[in-house]
């Protein structure tokens, strides 16, 4: 066997630059997360990037630690349809949550047989002998530990937006979407709920209560639904709800204020996006709705 040194051909070829190996003798890269991101920091701080690509690449490196479990909406909080539900329900679901797509299940929120696209329920509309069946999409199930790297990738490979999370024991946890994933890298994306504030904040549904932006000024949803809403430390309804209920409101919770049902429809980052608001008597079936204000 031959003592002599491989040849020049069976390396690996550096095709590094002499200054750029100066450099990375000179100065070694970051040995850990923290120092990495400390790095973009002072990147930042030398104008060498600016704030927005900063938090963006802070938040592919953070992300990489990240689960499905992490960032995924817990199985209560689930807006799901069930399989039998008349089309007259599917439909004022859509148009409160205002959600693109549902998990659908059958006989208990634990069978999840399927998602339904909003959309398609235009053709049950059209052809209303259709079987809701029929217009089921496949659905994805992925476990808590899934990193969202990986789930990012699927996601576009399959070019599934949605997937619903399974924990350990096989039981559904929630789900995820690609916004929820990439809202880690971002920030926050604006979606369905997400209307310019020139567009308005205060819109009729179809049960004859409003969707009422977490925004909204207390002045304004005073003067529109004909209530007196006073607080001097809050400027916007949702700030003076959740001080009102006493912790970070979740979807669903329902809280009754100077005669008004403020019903919790979309949060983000803590704060309510999007409240249902009705009389609260009208909640009860008892009184006659009041129409809101023109602005």
């Amino acid at each position: 066997m031959s003592d002599a040194p491989p040849s020049r051909s069976s390396r690996p070829e550096d095709k590094r630059g002499f200054l750029q190996k100066l450099a990375e003798m000179l100065h070694p890269g970051p040995d850990s997360k923290d120092e990495l991101i400390e790095t973009l920091v002072e990147a930042q701080d030398n104008d060498v990037i600016g704030a927005q690509s900063r938090e963006m690449l802070e938040g592919v490196i953070r992300m990489a630690d990240m689960t499905a479990g992490d960032v995924m909406v817990a199985a209560p909080r689930m807006d799901a349809v069930n399989i039998d539900a008349p089309f007259d329900e599917l439909l004022h679901l859509v148009i409160d949550t205002a959600h693109s797509r549902f998990p659908v299940y059958e006989n208990e929120k634990e069978n999840i047989i399927g998602i339904l696209m909003a959309k398609d329920l235009l053709k049950l509309q059209r052809a209303p002998e259709l079987n809701i069946r029929a217009l089921l999409r496949s659905a994805v199930f992925v476990p808590e530990s899934k990193g969202l790297n990986d789930l990012l990738r699927e996601f576009r490979g399959n070019r599934n937006h949605l997937a619903i999370v399974i924990d350990e024991f096989g039981r559904v946890a929630g789900l995820i979407t690609i916004e929820d994933v990439l809202e880690q890298i971002v920030g926050e994306i604006e979606d369905e709920f997400d209307i310019a504030e020139d567009d308005g904040d205060i819109f009729g549904l179809t049960d004859h209560s409003y969707r009422v932006s977490g925004d909204t000024s207390i002045d304004r949803v005073s003067e529109a639904f004909g209530v007196k809403l006073i607080d001097d430390d809050f400027e916007t309804i949702g700030g003076l709800v959740a001080h009102e209920m006493g912790h970070v409101p979740k979807r669903g919770e329902t809280h009754v204020l100077d005669g008004l049902q403020f019903t919790v429809l979309h949060t983000k980052g803590g704060a309510v996006r999007w409240f249902k608001v009705a009389p609260f008597s009208a909640a009860a079936d008892t009184a006659v709705p009041v129409v809101p204000a023109a602005r």
